[in-house]
């Protein structure tokens, strides 16, 4: 249990600084279809982190109510990363296109 435990920390840590990276990717940047690029992409990131801690949970707190608040995580996480997922795939379309006609 412990190794998966480190393995579920690593990512959370991981996930944690890929949503740090994008929002402030976000914040630089001047172009309005890159800037929701970036938007959708750190939502992917801090839903892969609700997932993260969702596993987690259930490994430290091995109660009904852990259980709860673990499941509660995920199906949060999920929902959020793949929403944003599906938004920055569709912009990441225009990104390219955007950033020619602002050359």
């Amino acid at each position: 249990m412990n190794i998966l435990n480190s393995l579920f920390v690593v990512g959370i840590i991981v996930s944690f600084v890929a949503y740090f990276y994008y929002k402030t990717k976000q914040y630089r940047s001047t172009l309005p279809i890159r800037k929701k690029w970036y938007t959708a992409k750190a939502g992917v990131a801090l839903g892969v982190f609700m997932i993260f801690l969702g596993l987690n949970v259930p490994i430290i707190y091995t109660t009904l109510i852990g259980y709860a608040v673990a499941s509660m995580f995920i199906l949060m996480g999920a929902g959020l990363a793949f929403s944003n997922y599906k938004r920055a795939r569709h912009e990441g379309m225009y990104v390219e296109e955007e950033y020619e006609l602002n050359k």
